[in-house]
């Protein structure tokens, strides 16, 4: 396969990591995008270390931030054209308030911009410099976009609206838009110190297969919608939860 361009948000750790490192693995260009500069330098020496050298660039944003983003934009534009856009940046960032209204508005509103709007402005801001036909947009959602909590879920919810609104502008021009659904997947930083050990136990008995996912299992599913195999398969929300949620 051509060596293509890939675009990944919140590639520093975890699912993100995995998938930028999934594309490395077959030489493809990748350019990691996060807050933290120290955790994205730190990923791309790995990959390049483990891969090609030069593979793997790393470009530091808030991308709820609109001016950010842009300047993110403009430095991944300044090349030639992306074939991949994946939206992992996010987060439970608001797993708690204080029970009055304007800390549930102030809860509700920072899950919003973690997980809608780092997903939306990236892609907009890219979507003139992706190759049609057969550029590739791939959004992390979540189990919890079905069932809570809401907040979070409610931003991931979102997401699934966003893809499937995508996806009916973008299918003529012969790209496809689809997000990837987990449940719970273990080596993350996504649950922070709530990750002792009773409550991954509690996680992994609520799947089907006794075990959690891990990050290189997603990563492989986001590959595969990124693949030109993957060119019929668009506005769809594929769920990998071990069977944690059935049927839907």
């Amino acid at each position: 396969m051509e060596q293509r361009r890939v675009v990944v948000s919140g590639g520093g750790t975890g699912i993100g990591l995995a998938t930028a490192e999934a594309f490395a693995a077959d030489g493809d260009r990748v350019i990691i995008l996060g807050r933290r500069r120290d955790v994205l330098s730190e990923a791309a020496a790995k990959l390049n270390s483990a891969y090609d050298g030069e593979l793997v660039s790393w470009i530091t944003a808030d991308l709820s931030d609109p001016e950010q983003t842009q300047s993110a934009v403009e430095a991944i534009a300044g090349q030639r054209p992306v074939d991949v856009i994946v939206t992992n940046a996010g987060g439970n960032v608001a797993s708690s308030h204080d029970g009055t209204l304007a800390g549930i508005a102030d809860a509700y509103r920072r899950n919003f911009e973690a997980n809608v709007l780092t997903a939306v402005l990236l892609t907009e801001g890219l979507l003139p410099h992706l190759n049609r036909p057969g550029g590739r947009v791939v959004h992390l959602s979540s189990i919890a976009a079905l069932r809570g909590p809401g907040s979070y879920g409610g931003s991931k919810a979102a997401i699934h609206a966003y893809t499937f609104d995508l996806a009916q502008q973008l299918g003529a021009e012969g790209v496809t838009v689809n997000a990837v659904a987990p449940g719970f997947v273990a080596d993350t930083e996504f649950f922070g110190d709530r990750a002792t050990p009773e409550f991954v136990q509690a996680r992994i008995k609520q799947s089907l297969t006794g075990k959690p996912g891990m990050p290189y299992e997603i990563a492989a599913a986001i590959k595969y919608l990124a693949s030109p195999e993957a060119a019929y398969i668009t506005g769809q929300i594929l769920h990998i939860n071990g069977g944690a949620m059935l049927g839907r």
